[in-house]
């Protein structure tokens, strides 16, 4: 221990005053790099607990602070028989419709109507001026009597063998002469008084008295209102559905929720080349003369049923680009035993849509319950509470076959 102690003290000796011992400077330098790493593990180590303990807090208020669930009105798939239906449109057309004309020409002397009223076959309408026809008449009946006379003579004469038979055929070509010229006559004058062709009601008047009429100038029109025709055309791809005797069911602008039964009575038998279309017409009475010809018309054919088909309101299906959808309610299980509602997108398809309820060919059973209104407050997953208002009531009633 005396020489290491003797050593130190030498080589303490050898150094000159304010030297540092070697070695000593990369000492300090790995202590304060080992200083720095432990300072900077603390940091990170910090910001990582921080973090994952701000995940944590965060994840545990969501989880703590679920939203309130949306109310939503449900309604359940059923199954149901719907109608078959096929829709088109058309108008209507009187089965007897005329503009009443005079087949003369002659001055009116008497305007025997009053527009807008309901007149039968063979009422007189409108009187010409026949005057001069009526005098012709006369003469003819005078000549025809002359002749019945001359006639009658001829033939006593020649029964006697007093007279030939030449002065029989003269007096009888006479006499079927006159009774020609009042058959003419006659029938110029019953043409010169205008009368109603069939049952029916007038229109607006377009004469006046004094006026002189030429034949085929329109008097006014006439029409029968207690049988129409419901013209409407259909697709070739439907033609093969339809059959005379068919139940047709039409409706009108002018009367909103009304309809008018009737049935189809002519099939035309060739389809459009160009339209490829097919004419059908359907006759429909109208005993309160309320339907006008002329009225756009909606028609409904009634064609026999199909089977069984599931149907949702229609307000439950959404429609977009990416295909047709509905939301399901379905029930939940929570951690602690508590059973909620939440409500499920899911795509469907779609088919005929019938009064307020649409037909669901896939995606929905019948028992299933629909979002019916407030699909636009949701999400899919969302919690949702069923309300208890009634559904929208739905505008038209189902239609019956």
């Amino acid at each position: 221990m005396a020489a290491k102690a003797e050593k130190i003290q030498h080589e303490t000796s050898a150094r000159g005053p304010g030297e540092q011992p070697r070695g000593s400077k990369p000492v300090r330098r790995v202590r304060w790099f080992i200083i720095v790493g432990i300072l900077l593990a603390i940091l990170v180590g910090g910001l990582v607990g921080f973090n994952a303990f701000r995940s944590h807090m965060i994840a545990q208020f969501f989880a703590n602070n679920k939203p309130p669930p949306v109310t939503v009105s449900a309604a359940e798939a059923k199954s149901e028989v719907i109608p078959n239906l096929l829709r088109a449109v058309g108008e209507l057309a009187a089965v007897h419709q005329v503009n009443v004309t005079s087949d003369v020409s002659g001055r009116i002397t008497d305007i025997l109507f009053t527009a807008g009223a309901r007149v039968t076959k063979g009422t007189p309408l409108v009187q010409l001026f026949d005057k001069p026809d009526q005098g012709d008449l006369a003469s003819f009946k005078a000549q025809a009597k002359v002749a019945e006379l001359s006639l009658d003579r001829a033939k006593q004469l020649a029964s006697r063998q007093f007279g030939p038979q030449a002065t029989v055929d003269h007096a009888q070509a006479a006499y079927d002469q006159a009774n020609a010229g009042i058959a003419k006559t006659e029938a110029i004058i019953s043409q010169k008084l205008v009368r109603a062709p069939f049952d029916g009601v007038l229109g607006v008047r377009h004469v006046e008295v004094g006026q002189f009429l030429t034949a085929g100038t329109q008097i006014v029109s006439l029409t029968d209102l207690a049988t129409l025709f419901a013209n409407f055309t259909v697709t070739e791809k439907d033609s093969g559905k339809l059959a005379v005797g068919q139940v047709v069911r039409v409706e009108v602008d002018a009367y909103p929720g009304k309809t008018f039964d009737g049935k189809i009575t002519t099939i035309e038998p060739q389809i459009s080349t160009d339209t490829r279309n097919i004419r059908v017409q359907a006759t429909i009475q109208n005993p309160e003369g309320i339907l006008k010809p002329g009225m756009f018309a909606t028609t409904t054919v009634v064609l026999p049923e199909k089977p069984a088909v599931v149907t949702v309101p229609e307000t439950a299906v959404e429609y977009t680009l990416y295909g047709d959808s509905v939301y399901l309610i379905k029930e939940k299980k929570e951690e602690d035993g508590k059973t909620s509602l939440t409500a499920e997108r899911t795509f469907v398809r779609t088919g005929d849509r019938v009064n307020g309820r649409a037909v669901i060919t896939k995606g929905v059973q019948a028992g299933d319950k629909v979002v019916a209104v407030g699909q636009l407050k949701l999400q899919s997953g969302a919690a949702v509470e069923i309300s208890k208002d009634p559904l929208p009531p739905i505008t038209n009633p189902p239609p019956r076959n």
